[in-house]
């Protein structure tokens, strides 16, 4: 049973380590979405934001679970046990399908959009609930990096959307 439908939550983290697993959720259901659609287009430029951003959404997984594996000591068993037991070679080939149109495209975009949102209101809400000074830190600069990614996919939906979206000034 999953804990998200659609990328949202749909339990009530009640600790700490809930918190930051449940932002971890996130971090993973946006380094899918963005591979996916990297996968969908062959537009270099396009390719290059969305692996920008893909990057730094495994960068703030990887910040949320030094938080978990430090905070609960019984993850941190369990990563130190599972380093030792998990033998995994090779790699897995990189392609794309562009089969996708321009309006997915632009759908992908918005969909972005609509995550990087739901990332900064969902963390927002957790900094309410945590007293301690390096979670707070930890979720206060990923914040400023989700904005930053809702600002980089606005310009690009604006250049390649020929409809306006109401006032905002063309790039």
């Amino acid at each position: 049973m999953s804990y998200t439908t659609a990328g949202q939550p749909q339990g009530k983290a009640m600790s700490y380590t809930n918190l930051i697993r449940e932002a971890m959720i996130g971090e993973i259901v946006a380094i899918n979405g963005y591979r996916y659609h990297i996968a969908s287009t062959d537009n270099k430029e396009l390719r290059e934001l969305w692996h920008h951003i893909m990057e730094d959404e495994k960068k703030h997984y990887g910040m949320f679970l030094e938080l978990l594996r430090y905070y609960d000591k019984e993850e941190y068993k369990r990563y130190m046990k599972a380093k030792k037991d998990v033998k995994i070679t090779g790699t897995i080939k990189e392609d794309y399908s562009p089969e996708i149109s321009k309006g997915i495209l632009l759908n992908f975009l918005r969909e972005d959009i609509k995550g990087e949102l739901e990332a900064v209101i969902l963390y927002e809400e957790h900094l309410l609930k945590i007293p301690y000074a390096d979670i707070r830190n930890v979720f206060s600069n990923i914040i400023n990096d989700e904005k930053e990614h809702t600002e980089e996919l606005t310009i690009a939906l604006l250049k390649l959307d020929k409809d306006k979206y109401g006032p905002i000034s063309r790039i």
